[in-house]
């Protein structure tokens, strides 16, 4: 374990950089794009396009791979996020802002499948499980501090461009300094999406519109902010308060998942986020710790849904098949990325910046109900055929590629392999 963990030491670390800068470009630029006076449609496009940039990256990414090799790669997309991180710092323009963000997204899709398929390969099946928590943990504490770099420089100037760019290039010197055999070429995972709906239609249907909620409050959230009055610090910490308050119930409420029938889980999570989101819309809170408050609990229970989500659509699927529907619905995650601030923004600037959370809260009761009305048609998977849950952050937006799902370690669940599935008395589905 301790020459596993060794081996991807240099490399872990050249992660906890790049999602430094990842989180703060990511905050950076609504919220100099609001001091702009730029439109809340404007700023909601930089989600959409980066989310459509990283889907379509996750698609292309691996033929680049395959074709340069894993170092080249890695260092031809880490200078591109770097230039365009200090191109944006240099050229204040809404609609550079938009296309640049897009080839970020790109570029990140594939320094993230790099990483991925490296880790994978110095992983043991001893330290499969660890190395996979251990990513998470450094991608979450990544993104908190690019988030908490906000207040320390003024966003009007372009210093914080300039740290994202410093910081990106730290990013890519473990890998490129590194003598280490590179990882085997990525193996492409061939998504059947119909085949994935037919095997969990909550999941399928869930996780799409959990992409919209969480891609419209990831982009959007720091212009709520700003338009609910609060400090830059104060911005800030709700960001960041949310994504540590949803890693925080990620480990209870995915331990009452394998309890009791996930879609009940799934129903309550989303209501209470639901309920959150219209206290926020129609109440207006004026006192930021109030505010503040009720943003945490939405981010609470909204960031647990996307994992049992995912535990509950293996709880029907072969479990060596857990990467390829993984991959899927990742896939549908980030569809659900682009949806949702292409339509917060509109919202907001026809109604108030208080309406992303009516956005929100409408794509978390379609949740609630479906998840109802499913549970109702068929019957839960026994406790024992469960497969087992594992924690999977999706706080802002899509961090993970399908790469990172072999490292989950989800061999040991007993999903049905043959013979009736329960949802709808079909053969179970088989995917491949």
């Amino acid at each position: 374990m301790k020459r596993n963990l060794l081996s991807v030491a240099a490399l872990l670390f050249g992660t906890l950089f790049l999602f430094m800068g990842n989180g703060l470009q990511g905050i950076l630029l609504p919220v100099r794009g609001n001091l702009e006076g730029y439109a809340t449609t404007t700023l909601g496009l930089l989600g959409t396009s980066w989310a459509g940039g990283f889907v379509i990256g996750c698609l292309v990414a691996p033929k680049i791979v395959r074709r340069v090799g894993h170092v080249r790669a890695f260092s031809g997309f880490i200078s591109i996020i770097a230039i365009i991180a200090l191109v944006s710092g240099i050229i204040i323009d809404p609609i550079w802002w938009v296309v640049l963000r897009a080839v970020t997204g790109f570029s990140t899709a594939g320094t993230s499948m790099i990483i991925e398929s490296w880790l994978n390969e110095r992983a043991s099946n001893e330290s499969r499980g660890m190395i996979f928590s251990l990513y998470i943990g450094i991608t979450l504490i990544g993104v908190v501090g690019g988030q908490m770099m906000i207040p320390l420089e003024d966003v009007r100037t372009p210093v914080l461009f300039m740290i994202c760019g410093i910081f990106y290039c730290i990013a890519m010197l473990p890998t490129t300094l590194s003598t280490a055999a590179s990882p085997q070429p990525l193996k492409a995972v061939r998504l059947d999406l119909p085949a994935l709906y037919r095997n969990s239609p909550v999941s399928c249907l869930g996780i799409l519109l959990v992409g919209i909620a969480n891609g419209a409050y990831g982009t959007l959230g720091a212009v709520f902010g700003a338009g609910a009055g609060l400090s830059d610090t104060s911005i800030a910490v709700m960001m960041s308060a949310t994504i540590f308050a949803g890693a925080v119930m990620q480990l209870p409420a995915g331990r009452l998942s394998d309890r009791i029938d996930r879609r009940y889980v799934l129903a309550a999570m989303s209501g209470i986020a639901a309920l959150a989101g219209l206290l926020i819309f129609l109440l207006h809170p004026t006192s930021p710790a109030l505010l503040i408050g009720l943003v945490v609990l939405y981010g609470a229970v909204a960031n647990t849904l996307y994992p049992i989500a995912v535990a509950h659509a293996n709880d029907f699927a072969a479990s060596e098949d857990f990467v390829k529907v993984s991959g899927g619905l990742l896939l549908l995650y980030g569809i659900g990325t682009v949806i949702g601030p292409t339509i917060s923004g509109p919202v907001m600037s026809a109604i108030t910046p208080h309406a992303l959370f009516l956005v929100t809260a409408i794509a978390h009761v379609l949740i609630t109900v479906y998840a109802i009305i499913r549970s109702r048609i068929r019957a839960a998977v026994p406790a024992s055929d469960r497969d087992a849950y594992t924690t999977i952050p999706t706080g802002t937006s899509p961090m993970l590629t399908p790469q990172s799902m072999s490292l989950a370690d989800r061999g040991t669940g007993k999903p049905p392999e043959t013979g009736k599935s329960p949802e709808s008395g079909d053969p179970a589905v088989k995917f491949g």
